[in-house]
């Protein structure tokens, strides 16, 4: 029993530490998320609940430009109940240690700075979002991580949590207009 006990608080405290990027490094394709996202880019997504129950579908265009020194990425959101959205971000690199690729951003609806590291074919983006839902906005905390599966397509899976609960998870295809056929 007595040595139980530390065993399961090094395999929850280990649990706590979540992935890091850097474990990507070596794959390919490598993703620079300001060459991927200039132009313009699709996504398709969705929202689940946490048991699972898909509760909003959308669709996103993403027009991507890089202004002086940032990239501005002006999403359009039109979800499944033909409700509509848009966010504008504006991101810069952070320097680069370990190989990767640090970056920070803003939106008008995200609390405080946003977060990201990118290494190889991946990209962990962190922030907080106020999320408006019947009349009450909440700061729900948002965990991406996407990968690049080819120069055109990236999948992207968040998790979304508020006080350390995860509410549910949002899932999305990005593919590139300029590789459509």
């Amino acid at each position: 029993m007595k040595r139980t006990i530390p065993t399961l608080l090094a395999i929850l405290l280990a649990g706590c530490a979540g992935r890091d990027v850097q474990q990507y490094q070596a794959n390919t394709p490598v993703l620079d998320p300001a060459e991927y996202f200039t132009g313009v880019t699709d996504a398709w997504g969705m929202f689940q609940q946490r048991d699972g129950k898909v509760t909003k579908r959308f669709h996103v265009e993403i027009t991507g430009s890089q202004q002086q020194g940032a990239l501005l990425l002006d999403e359009r959101f039109r979800y499944d109940d033909g409700t509509t959205q848009q966010r504008v971000w504006r991101l810069v690199r952070d320097g680069k240690d370990d190989g990767g690729q640090h970056w920070r951003g803003t939106a008008a609806d995200v609390k405080g700075e946003a977060r990201g590291s990118a290494a190889g074919n991946a990209l962990r983006w962190q922030y907080t979002l106020l999320l408006p839902v019947d009349g009450t906005t909440y700061a729900m905390q948002f965990d991406d991580w996407m990968f690049l599966v080819d120069r055109c397509t990236m999948i992207n899976r968040a998790s979304m949590r508020k006080f350390g609960i995860e509410f549910g998870q949002v899932t999305l295809t990005f593919r590139r207009r300029a590789c459509s056929p």
